[in-house]
């Protein structure tokens, strides 16, 4: 019996690669990507909320303002999700404290969504760390199709 030896030709190799460059692995996914947050200047959660962001690697510009109520009222945050500071990355908003994981997984799947959304201040999110036991919240997608979930975190940790 013969035996067969396989030898990788150029196409295959560029194949390879080219199918290669189209898997975005989550951590790539922030990588360079810019994100604007509109923040209150004198808000401190909302400063480690940006340095979370710019650790995961987005490339993040900040828009100080005093009235935050009137940026989400313009980008259209629906009142009950408001957070703590808005967002925008990659055509979508993000509201309030995101952990960098959900918005990884929101570039990466794209939904038809307007954007996620963490209400409130919840206890260990990404700028609410406060020495507290962290409590569990959910992140909200949301857009034309109403509000779902779309994570679920203790602190900074997926836990579904």
């Amino acid at each position: 019996m013969k035996e067969r030896t396989s030898i990788m030709t150029r196409r295959s190799l560029v194949t390879l690669l080219a199918a290669a460059a189209l898997i975005k692995p989550a951590e790539a996914i922030a990588q360079g990507t810019a994100i604007t947050v509109h923040k209150d200047p004198n808000c401190g959660c909302c400063t480690f909320w940006v340095q979370h962001m710019r650790d995961a690697g987005f490339s993040v510009r900040v828009e100080e303002t005093a009235d935050i109520a009137s940026v989400r009222a313009r980008l259209g945050i629906p009142p009950r999700l408001a957070g703590c500071h808005t967002a925008e990355v990659g055509g979508y908003l993000v509201e309030g404290h995101v952990p960098a994981d959900a918005i990884r997984r929101l570039l990466s799947e794209t939904p038809d969504a307007k954007g996620i959304a963490v209400p409130g201040m919840p206890v260990g999110s990404p700028g609410m760390e406060s020495g507290h036991p962290p409590q569990p919240y959910t992140v909200i997608l949301f857009g034309a199709d109403g509000q779902k979930p779309f994570m679920r975190f203790v602190g900074k940790q997926v836990i579904d």
